[in-house]
């Protein structure tokens, strides 16, 4: 087998590793939460026959390990189950939720990856200059500021004081594209921040880093300017941990999005998670907790599949 298809086979095998043993984290973390579930879904006034029905046919009667083998079974077929609540199927249920959260990640990563490589270009042009202070002075306080606090902030601002954008992004299929963008500005605005900050920050340091080689002071003397020595010859250099930068901070856009839409009733994954927990709806909290940990590992390794096939060093540890 060549070394470089042995790699990538190790990290997809360790990948879905990794996503089984934090099946195993999700399911072992709702059960030891506190209190009956049947108890939370009946209500207080139900009678102890109710409850004991509604436990045998929950499979909560069950072993532990026998009900998490049955779910993980469920789950390998495509079935995430059926919420307790509603009845509803859950996987027809978070499609089209998880369908908004893609949506919502990926006009923050339009905007934001690009932007994030710019000012870190720009940044490393004007090194130790006031551009670069400005840049790094202004993405460190976005990184600093809660998510929810931004979110908060750009609502009084620009939903309520300046009315340019609706304060609740809710959208549905019966919207065009520019109303659904026009709903999702607020939401996007803060994304951008949050991650635009972290990804312009390591690209500038990847970057720097790069400039210390030799080949840098070649160019440098045969008259290139400073962008063209950064553009040409810096930035290809540094586009694997560059790409590393931006496949988790792409990850943390698709789970990470849960505060985000809590704060503007968007109607994604992260709402429909947080409005299950309130309920104690224990079948929608593992399929949706083991969605975005599969969302989130597959990001990181193919950022790891990237960095192996742009490094010929990683190809060839030994």
């Amino acid at each position: 087998m060549p070394p470089i298809v042995k790699l990538l086979a190790q990290r997809i095998a360790l990948g879905l590793l990794l996503l089984f043993l934090v099946s195993i984290l999700i399911f072992v973390g709702t059960i030891i939460l506190p209190g009956d579930v049947a108890q939370s879904i009946l209500g207080q006034s139900a009678t102890p026959e109710a409850l004991a029905n509604l436990r045998r046919d929950l499979g909560l009667n069950d072993p532990p390990v026998a009900r998490y083998f049955a779910w993980l079974g469920g789950i390998l077929q495509g079935d995430l189950g059926t919420a307790l609540t509603s009845g509803q199927d859950i996987a027809t249920a978070i499609g089209s939720r998880f369908s908004n959260t893609l949506f919502l990640a990926f006009w923050a990563a339009i905007i934001s990856v690009p932007l994030a490589i710019l000012l870190g270009l720009v940044a490393v042009r004007y090194k130790d200059r006031w551009p670069d202070k400005l840049i790094s002075g202004v993405t460190l306080a976005s990184i600093s500021i809660p998510e929810f606090l931004i979110g908060y902030v750009v609502m009084y601002v620009i939903g309520v004081k300046l009315r340019w954008f609706p304060s609740v992004a809710m959208i549905n299929d019966s919207m065009s594209l520019g109303e659904k963008l026009s709903a999702i500005a607020m939401p996007v605005m803060v994304l951008t921040l949050v991650v635009l900050a972290h990804m312009m920050r390591m690209t500038r340091a990847a970057i720097l880093n790069v400039m210390q080689s030799a080949y840098i002071e070649t160019a440098e003397l045969k008259g290139l300017s400073g962008f063209q020595v950064i553009y040409r010859h810096a930035f290809p250099n540094a586009v694997a941990p560059i790409v590393n930068v931006v496949m988790l901070n792409l990850a943390y856009l698709v789970v990470g999005v849960v505060v985000v839409e809590v704060v503007f009733v968007y109607p994604g994954m992260g709402q429909y998670l947080v409005d299950h927990v309130s309920k104690r709806d224990v079948p929608v909290v593992q399929a949706c907790g083991l969605i975005f940990a599969g969302v989130y590992i597959l990001l990181n390794m193919v950022a790891d599949i990237v960095s192996i096939l742009s490094n010929p060093r990683l190809r060839h540890p030994k």
